[in-house]
This record gives structure tokens, sequence and C-alpha cells, in this order.
């Protein structure tokens, strides 16, 4: 039988987590819409940042593309469309220790940007530095275990993780499963979780700031200017002389 600090960890806190993030995006939104922003620090310095962003950004779509995948689509249906465990299990591993790799290495470029960079240092108030330890707690236990997967293969999360994360969507969580999962699952969890729910009260807000609304606006036509609308004088280039 589960412990009152698994039942806890593993069926309460995930509901508290997604409580606090929505909660806290809806007064983030209300009270703070203008500082729903990255607060970028381009003009400061671009050279690292146009490296180490796109590793960030590109690894980390890659990881939560993962995520989803492992964790929403039944072993079943893989094994239904042709797809052996051995060969999904070797996928699984070779992309996430690629993508977390290199979400890792952008997220080390990025800290060591905003530390040796002294304009950009400056920018950086006590938000950011506690942001960036649960970034790195959260990416740190997630690198280590697919590492520890990948040198042991003894574990297949898709037994136990993936239809706990399930349950909770049917607001019957399986306990029982993921409190019996290895050490460094748990770990990685509780760390995703902790960051979920600091997100609303940071500059990882910008996540929910997409610009979606782009891929259904209508075009906007530009149009030259007709000269004929701009009145009797002629066009010339250059500075138009002023006898004033």
């Amino acid at each position: 039988m589960p412990s009152p600090v698994d039942i806890f960890l593993w069926g309460a806190f995930p509901y508290i987590a997604v409580a606090i993030l929505i909660s806290g995006l809806i007064w983030r939104y209300r009270y703070d819409k203008f500082g729903w922003t990255t607060r970028s620090s381009e003009l400061y310095e671009s050279r690292l940042l146009r490296w180490g962003s796109p590793m960030f950004h590109f690894g980390l779509l890659v990881v939560l593309l993962g995520h989803i995948l492992g964790l929403f689509i039944p072993a079943g249906w893989t094994a239904a469309v042709g797809v052996s465990e051995t060969f999904y299990s070797f996928l699984a591993v070779t992309l996430g220790i690629v993508a977390g790799v290199l979400t890792y290495a952008g997220i080390a470029l990025l800290i060591w940007r905003r530390r040796t960079t002294g304009p950009v240092f400056l920018a950086t108030t006590v938000n950011d530095k506690a942001m960036y330890v649960f970034l790195v707690a959260a990416l740190t236990a997630g690198l280590a275990t697919t590492l520890i997967n990948a040198s042991t293969l003894h574990y297949d999360y898709r037994v136990d993780v993936s239809p706990w994360v399930r349950s909770l969507f049917v607001f019957q969580p399986e306990v029982a499963l993921m409190a019996r999962t290895p050490i460094e699952y748990r770990v990685h969890t509780i760390t995703g979780l902790v960051l979920f729910a600091i997100v609303p009260f940071t500059r990882l807000v910008h996540a929910f700031a997409a610009p979606v609304q782009y891929l259904f606006r209508p075009y906007i036509v530009y149009r030259a200017r007709d000269p004929r609308n701009l009145g009797t004088a002629a066009l010339r280039p250059g500075w138009k002389r002023s006898d004033v």
C-alpha cells in the first residue's frame, strides 16, 4: 500500500502544480500583462545568444515532443504499427540523449553569457537566478535519467510512468505505479512539476505567449503610395531645400 508521502507526491502534488500554473498564468495576465516577456538582453550581447538560444529552444522542443509521445502513446499502439520495443527504446534513448545534451549545452552557454557579460549580469534579477536553478535541476534530472536508462536498459518507463500520467487526466491517479519506479524517475518528475508551478512567476512565462493568432489573421497588403495623392510637389530624392 502506498505511504502517505507517496499519496501526496503522486496523487495530490501533480494537481497542486497544475493549479498553481493555471492560476498563476491568469494572475500574471491580469496584473502584469506588460511584464509577460523574456526581457530580452540581445542589445547587450548577441554573439553568444545567437548560438545558445537556438540550441536551448530547439533541444527543449525535441525533449517536450519526446515526453508527449512517450507518455501519451501506449506501447500497444506502437507495436500495432510495427515498431518493436527494441527499436523504440533505441530511438527514444538516442533522441533523448541528443536533445538533452543540446538543451543542456544551450542553457550552459546562456548562463555563461549572463554571468560573464557585464550589462547582462547587471540586468539579471534574483528571480532569474532562482529560475535558472530550477530549470537546470529539471534538465539535469532528465538527462541523468536518460543516461542511466541508456547504460542499464533495465527499465521500461511505459510500464509504470506513462500509465500513471494518463491516469491523472481521468482523476484516478495510480499512485502505486509511480511509487515503485526507480528513484531517478521520481526525482525527474518532482523537479519537472516544481518547474511547471513556478513558470508563471518567471520569464519562462513567455512560452505561453507564442503568436498563434498569426496563423489565422488575414494577410496584410502593403501598397506603394500613389504620387498623385502627395500634392503638387514633385518627388525628388534626397533633402528638400527650405528657405525658412
